[in-house]
């Protein structure tokens, strides 16, 4: 069975703070994202979120990444210190990683906390030493590649059952984004989650994806537990979704301040960064239901 994921599923994800929440316990999220190369994947990774909501982003990378992230986000501490989850991965190449990039991110996916792999992560995340809860979010072709190092067959045309096997190869959530993005778990746990606008397909959005599902996971774990398993994957899903629809409200222009006399705007293109301006407004909607 595939669990269509909806609005009211999305907001279980989600909790309104209290007088009583302080920054950590709101969740705080360590990301190791961004390199040289690819800077910008670490300012809109951190920009998602801080806008999906939680107490603290810590992030940890390249100087120039960081000096981008502190010029946009200046709130974001880039000390190593206490985290509940983690992203890493977004922006990276595997083939260009420094041992030192490599022995970092082993020790983050040796450790308890969770942790959301993306991009050049995604090979270390499926090694046997990788024993920390784990959500891998590749698109198609990083997914071939990945069946290909597990000794997997090549996938076939049914995207969920491919996703089923990955998961359960690899003990970790696998989200396989694209128009329909798949989320299953170890266990069979499945969910599919509409992309909401094909607007979507472009450069970035992917980064902005990996941070949304890191600041869910943070504030589950903040909560005093650590997901796994369907747990895991229904904040997988839960992210997939509240990016979906921030981006049809960027798309739809409908993040804009209007005139009343205005009429409503048609969809139109959007960049990755309007995406995570328009999160606050998915979570709202979310929240609302």
């Amino acid at each position: 069975m595939v669990r269509e994921w909806t609005r009211k599923d999305a907001a279980h994800a989600l909790r309104r703070p209290t007088t009583a929440d302080d920054k950590y316990s709101r969740g705080v999220l360590g990301m190791r994202t961004g390199s040289d190369a690819y800077p910008g994947a670490a300012v809109l990774g951190v920009e998602a979120a801080w806008r999906t909501g939680l107490g603290m982003v810590r992030y940890l990378g390249p100087a120039r990444a960081a000096d981008l992230v502190l010029a946009r986000r200046p709130e974001t501490v880039t000390a190593d210190g206490r985290v509940q989850a983690w992203v890493i991965g977004s922006g990276t190449d595997a083939a260009t990683r420094t041992p030192a990039d490599t022995a970092a991110l082993r020790a983050v996916l040796s450790d308890t906390d969770p942790v959301v792999a993306d991009a050049g992560a995604l090979d270390l995340a499926v090694e046997d030493e990788a024993t920390a809860p784990r959500i891998l979010t590749p698109h198609d072709r990083e997914h071939a590649r990945l069946r290909a190092a597990l000794g997997l067959a090549v996938a076939g045309p049914d995207r969920v059952v491919a996703a089923r096997e990955t998961a359960e190869a690899t003990g970790a959530v696998l989200l396989l984004k694209g128009a329909v993005t798949v989320v299953a778990a170890p266990d069979g746990w499945t969910a599919a989650v509409e992309a909401g606008t094909p607007w979507l397909a472009t450069a970035g959005t992917g980064d902005v994806l990996a941070g949304v599902i890191g600041a869910l996971v943070a504030g589950a774990t903040a909560s005093g537990h650590t997901p796994d398993g369907a747990a895991l994957g229904a904040l997988a899903a839960s992210g997939a979704w509240l990016h979906g629809r921030a981006g049809v409200i960027a798309a739809s222009g409908a993040s804009i301040a209007r005139l009343p006399s205005m009429p409503p705007f048609g969809s139109g293109p959007i960049t990755a960064l309007d995406v995570a301006e328009a999160l606050p407004r998915a979570v709202a909607e979310a929240l609302g239901s």
